[in-house]
């Protein structure tokens, strides 16, 4: 008979119980619609905020384009530091809890620019009263980019946390079909990103281009504190993870632990594993030999002075593992080819420019008897149709018949599916260019060169073409570095992985907006007409959408260089060693019967040759 539990294990079982009673599917809803709400509140104030600028703030063109670009840096940049802070010191449920008050405060604030007068520029007609046209205060000023800062703290501590606090409340080890339960969390988790993302650029933008700034900002702010409420209210039933040590930390410490022994010489031999330090479960005892410099991370110097009786690093700060190690030379591996996707992005944030085009253009949706006319802002809505469409047709309609016509697997490769997107960018902005030289010559001959705010008779559906051919750069080039990222990194590096695309995203509207700098800058001269001048017609967008092409194209050739110098990928060579053994079975069973075992391996050499 068995003996009643303890204290300390009764403790343990109920501790146990508990766990096992929060969690689960019914937190789903919760966690789902606070991304979802933030997602249609954060992307539905994007598209018309270059009008908000100019109009209410009389900000130019070029200025304008550079906050947004700077407040977009902002957006991709912060989800890096919430990552950070949830995983080593807040945890995710109050990470994403201190984000949503947040985004709800910005939008507050965003929302009182809207009400109050004396927050913003006077009105005026600058036809009749040019002279009293003020620009705005340096406190109006302040107090709209605080609005920018506070939702894009918000974004960085919600979007890093969301899903992987999903994936929490769902993952169970112990359940069989674990792997299952997983799958369609995120399946249904990025099908709600998709769907907020468009009803943020038809449903929000409507209402702003429709009924006004007032209720086209406080709507979002309303959609916020809702998602906020509807996350914190459901408090009692999540399953909270312990914050661990930082990943971002350990790549730190093996950079300060490799200056530290710079003055150290490493051993002549690759194989003395005694002289590296590694765990003892571990199956990596040697780095790699490429970027040797870094090994001195992991240099054992004296041992009794820097390894702890429990077999751990006493400084991980002087004395990181070999793991370590390879983890930071696998991301400075790929960083040639992370680059790459610099030039996609910074062609998909050209938004500004393609509002202002919509807007002179005619936008009903049929030039003959329809009145209903598409909001400027809602065209990006074609970008992410083009790219779930692509995403949908792919995985279910042309990998399934391919393969069913070749009667093997099909699948481009990562590689190719990468090169393919960059291509695709730069004929989107290529098409870009031919339009606005059609739309800014029709603009000319229709006597619209003084009138920026004059429609002309071009329909707007025009645009569509380029919106889809971002849409499918970004299926092809976004979606491939994120599976090429999580196929080369350890596992212990998903965090990072999972990350690049948006660091990728940030340094793009970092470049975009000095390369706008640069051409207005450079175009202006002499007193010249910048080719990115407030008035449309006059201006030469179509000049500074084919430089954009051209730096496009040349980053073309430019990952074919990276991608050719990389090498084979992780999965091709563990492809490559399973296809060798699977072809050398069938050697051996054609051509090796009736020798003996001895012989067979050099008759199976004698074949291949």
């Amino acid at each position: 008979m068995e003996s009643p539990p303890n204290e300390t294990e009764a403790k343990q079982i109920q501790l146990n119980g508990a766990k096992k009673s929060k969690g689960g599917i019914i937190t789903m809803p919760f966690i789902i619609a606070n991304e979802a709400f933030e997602k249609v509140a954060s992307y539905g104030l994007l598209p018309n905020m270059i009008m908000y600028l100019i109009t209410d703030y009389r900000f130019g063109v070029a200025k304008g384009t550079n906050v947004l670009f700077m407040w977009s840096a902002a957006t991709y940049f912060t989800p890096l530091l919430g990552a950070f802070l949830s995983d080593s010191y807040l945890g995710r449920f109050l990470t994403i809890s201190i984000a949503s008050l947040s985004s709800f405060l910005g939008m507050v604030l965003l929302w009182l620019t809207a009400m109050l007068p004396q927050v913003k520029p006077s009105p005026c007609d600058p036809t009749t009263a040019e002279s009293h046209c003020g620009s705005a205060t340096a406190p109006q000023l302040a107090l709209l980019y605080s609005a920018f800062a506070l939702i894009s703290i918000g974004s960085g501590g919600i979007r890093p946390c969301s899903l992987a606090f999903g994936a929490d409340q769902l993952d169970n080890k112990e359940n069989p079909k674990n792997e299952r339960v997983l799958e369609s969390f995120f399946g249904w988790y990025y099908a709600s990103s998709a769907v907020a993302v468009l009803i943020a650029f038809t449903g929000i933008v409507y209402i702003q281009e429709h009924l006004g700034w007032r209720i086209g900002f406080g709507v979002p702010a309303v959609l916020m504190v809702i998602a906020a409420l509807l996350f914190v209210l459901a408090s009692p039933l999540y399953v909270r993870r312990n914050v661990t040590k930082s990943l971002f930390t350990g790549l730190a410490q093996v950079v300060v632990a490799a200056y530290a022994n710079r003055k150290l010489s490493l051993p002549d031999n690759q194989d003395s594993f005694d002289c590296y330090y590694h765990m003892k479960d571990s199956d990596l005892k040697t780095p790699s030999p490429k970027l040797r410099f870094l090994n001195k991370a992991c240099l054992i110097s004296n041992r009794e002075e820097e390894i702890g009786s429990d077999g751990f690093a006493l400084n991980p700060w002087r004395l990181c593992t070999t793991e370590k190690v390879e983890e930071f030379k696998a991301l400075i591996k790929v960083i040639p080819i992370w680059s790459t996707g610099i030039m996609m992005s910074i062609n998909t944030s050209q938004s500004s420019f393609q509002l202002l085009q919509a807007t002179s253009m005619d936008r009903r949706l049929s030039r003959h008897g329809s009145s209903f006319q598409v909001p400027a802002g809602s065209f990006g809505m074609f970008t992410i149709i083009a790219l779930a469409m692509w995403v949908v047709l792919y995985d279910r309609a042309i990998i399934p018949l391919v393969s069913k016509i070749r009667g093997r697997p099909f699948r481009l490769s990562v590689k190719l599916r990468m090169g393919l997107g960059l291509f695709i960018s730069f004929l989107a902005m290529a098409i870009s260019a031919m339009v606005e030289n059609f739309r800014r010559k029709k603009a000319l001959s229709q006597g619209y060169a003084n009138n920026a705010n004059a429609v002309v008779d071009i329909s707007a559906m025009w645009l569509v073409p380029q919106y889809v051919l971002h849409g499918l750069a970004e299926a092809l080039t976004a979606i491939g570095q994120t599976e090429f990222f999580y196929t080369e990194f350890p596992k212990s590096m998903s965090s990072i992985a999972a990350s690049l695309f948006g660091l990728g995203m940030a340094v793009a509207s970092l470049l975009a907006s000095v390369i706008l700098n640069a051409v207005n800058e450079l175009t202006s001269r002499n007193g010249k007409e910048s080719w990115v001048s407030d008035n449309i017609n006059k201006g030469h967008y179509n000049y500074y959408y084919w430089l954009l092409a051209i730096m496009s194209f040349i980053n073309v050739i430019y990952y074919a260089i990276c991608s050719w110098s990389y090498g084979p990928l992780f999965d091709q060579m563990r492809n490559g060693r399973v296809n060798g053994v699977r072809e050398e079975e069938e050697l051996l069973d054609i051509v090796g019967k009736g020798f003996e075992k001895e012989d067979r391996s050099e008759v199976v050499k004698n074949v291949k040759e």
